[in-house]
């Protein structure tokens, strides 16, 4: 079976994500525990809240996440978590990110409809990475933020108009670590599907 941990720094919704992981067949724990990432087939960085309070939590383990991203093992961040993989994010004052996928994170523009984007939108997946394997183009996915990733098309796995055309899911130069702003595990069939797909990475 394969072990998946969940990075818990404090801030996470983690048992709904936890919940998805165990539907796709993983065993999973939720850890703080460096060798316990380090011995995982997977790990996964959720994230809820604000981006400058999770990255000053995660200070103690950020060593250890870049650590466990260089030796090409799968890591999914999910929406605060997917932005803490950019280079850095303007919330709360400019603060650095995990620099894993090169980017910034911005609030949508006033003239962006309402924000926060909440709710359910449709995926343009630009991407065959194996994280979309058998995800029809789109595939409607749930949503609740109100900054998002900019970053080159080389590192957009599939991205979603809301006023703009915004990154929804980002992948690394290597291809191991990426991250979806929306909420596979509350994304219904399809959204557990991009899940299985990730445990079948491992």
């Amino acid at each position: 079976m394969t072990d998946i941990v969940i990075i818990d720094y404090g801030l996470g919704n983690l048992r709904s994500v936890t919940r998805g992981l165990e539907h796709a067949g993983a065993d999973v724990t939720i850890s703080s525990d460096p060798a316990a990432m380090h011995r995982a087939d997977a790990v996964v960085l959720p994230g809820v809240g604000a981006f400058q309070d999770a990255m000053q939590n995660l200070a103690p383990l950020k060593s250890e996440v870049l650590d466990v991203a260089a030796t090409g093992k799968p890591m999914l961040g999910i929406c605060l978590g997917m932005q803490m993989l950019l280079s850095q994010s303007e919330e709360g004052g400019l603060t650095d990110g995990l620099d894993l996928v090169p980017g910034k994170v911005v609030r949508f523009p006033s003239s962006v409809r309402k924000v926060p984007h909440m709710g359910w939108n449709s995926l343009n997946i630009k991407s065959d990475h194996t994280f979309f394997k058998d995800i029809p183009q789109e595939t409607h996915v749930y949503f609740v933020h109100s900054y998002y990733a900019d970053c080159a098309p080389e590192y957009v796995l599939a991205s979603c108009e809301y006023g703009i055309e915004f990154a929804a899911a980002v992948v690394n130069k290597a291809g191991n670590v990426m991250g979806t702003q929306f909420h596979p595990e509350k994304s219904g069939d399809l959204g557990l599907k991009m899940l299985d797909n990730f445990v079948g990475m491992c």
